[in-house]
């Protein structure tokens, strides 16, 4: 019995092998219970036969030989696993010299340095990459990792980098480099302002601008792609990338964003006319119309004033024959067509000039008092749309409890707005009513010389008489 307990512990390790075996093939939980059992029931049968026919061997010389050869078979076992630990042992005295001689000779040729500054190029330019609409022309084949993407990988690496992965790295910044400084033409996916993707033809001034079938573009960095801008450039410059998209050859002009789309997208949210002045609101709306009024006004006057003018100017050349179209004619009728106050005394025919001037001064000046009104109304109404403003900004932080320039922007836009309104209609209308001033003051300056003129001759012809 105490030689059967001896060999329990090589048989053990003869039996878990398989049991092991079977492990690996097992698909679930419960196969591997019914193998383990199976098994187990497998072993207990073969020890009980065993043990029987050991005990079936009639002599004890029998069951003494096959002790030993159990014995022979575990020392054999033993040496064969003190050479496999030795020879493991020395596999990995030998690995850990081999990586030291590689880190020696890496260091030795500068590699270390030479692929942290790979990586750190890397780092650097994945960022450029990322922004860099150059990635629509290079589209990333399928299965494979994005170009910004992999490069950022590289960088985050801690393994030695291979040969294919640097000669990546420079054919990407390489790649980067020369298409820089070119403009080129392609076909690219272009997400249009109703959001559906459409296969377009693109038009690319290196990392800069990008255009479309006459229409302005902007990157995406998330999505890699392209969309139409939601508001076009003013006129001036679709013209410009008309006549650009028309060229073949040469040199040509274009519109190019030094900022890679960023001073593009910024003109584009810069509110229109109209937008400006809705921000106004009911103030901004009587200012204009108080402006519009003024400006009828003058229109209205100057075509008058300059008319008169006219008028006045071919009077002077044939006084001899005064009309009734125009002012000096009125004031030469007044005097000269009633032959009997020629000879009135000088004082009442002064009178009657005078009358006669001060009649057609009126007209001469009509609608000047409105616009001077126009003129001091416009900042006024102006300073009460920025009363309302700076109110509703003061409301907005108060709501909100915060000084978000996003919250204040549309209090102190209308505020803005409003002054500036007032005063677009103040100036204008000031040099208006000094124009329409001057030009009266002179019909005026007309009417009082010829005036003078007929009082003197009409003072001479009495002193004559």
């Amino acid at each position: 019995m105490i030689r059967i307990r001896k060999l329990l512990p090589l048989a053990a390790v003869a039996f878990v092998v398989p049991v092991l075996a079977q492990q690996n093939s097992a698909s679930s939980h419960a196969d591997l219970l019914r193998a383990i059992e199976s098994q187990r029931a497998e072993e207990q049968r073969v020890f009980e036969q065993r043990r029987q026919e050991y005990e079936s061997k009639a002599s004890q010389a029998e069951k003494d030989a096959l002790l030993r050869q159990a014995e022979q078979r575990r020392d054999e076992l033993d040496r064969q696993s003190d050479q496999l630990n030795e020879t493991y042992s020395a596999n990995e005295l030998q690995i850990s010299n081999l990586n030291t001689q590689l880190r020696e000779k890496a260091n030795a040729l500068g590699l270390s340095e030479l692929f942290g500054l790979a990586r750190q190029s890397a780092n650097d330019v994945s960022s450029i990459l990322q922004q860099s609409l150059i990635t629509t022309q290079f589209p990333t084949p399928a299965g494979e990792v994005a170009r910004d993407e992999w490069l950022r990988q590289f960088a985050a690496s801690v393994t030695t980098p291979t040969a294919a992965e640097l000669e990546r790295l420079w054919i990407e910044i390489q790649r980067e480099m020369t298409a820089s400084g070119q403009v080129a033409k392609y076909q690219a996916r272009v997400v249009q302002p109703g959001g559906e993707s459409v296969e377009s033809e693109v038009i690319r001034i290196g990392p800069f601008t990008a255009t479309s079938d006459g229409r302005f573009l902007s990157y995406l960095p998330n999505l890699r792609t392209l969309n139409v801008l939601p508001r076009q450039l003013p006129p001036e410059f679709m013209e410009v990338l008309e006549e650009f998209e028309r060229v073949t050859m040469g040199y040509a002009r274009a519109v190019v964003d030094p900022n890679r789309g960023v001073l593009l997208n910024l003109y584009v949210e810069r509110p229109t006319t109209m937008e400006r002045i809705e921000l106004g609101e009911e103030v901004g709306y009587v200012i204009i119309v108080v402006g519009i009024l003024g400006a009828l006004a003058f229109l209205y006057q100057l075509v008058s004033l300059v008319l008169v003018r006219l008028a006045v100017a071919k009077q002077l050349r044939n006084l001899d024959h005064p009309t009734p179209n125009n002012p000096l004619g009125r004031v030469l009728l007044a005097f000269k067509g009633d032959k009997t106050r020629i000879e009135e005394d000088a004082d009442v025919a002064e009178l009657r000039i005078t009358e006669a001037v001060l009649r057609e001064v009126p007209r001469l000046e009509r609608f000047q008092a409105f616009l001077r009104l126009c003129v001091a109304a416009g900042p006024l109404l102006g300073l009460i749309g920025t009363v309302v403003g700076m109110i509703i900004t003061f409301q907005s932080i108060t709501e909100s409890g915060s000084s978000d320039p996003r919250l204040m922007a549309t209090g102190i836009g209308q505020a803005m707005i409003a002054t500036v309104l007032g005063l677009g209609i103040a100036i204008p209308l000031l040099f208006a009513n000094a124009l329409l001033n001057s030009l009266s003051r002179g019909v005026v300056q007309i009417l009082d010389e010829q005036s003078a003129g007929m009082l003197a001759e009409s003072i001479e012809k009495q002193r004559r008489a």
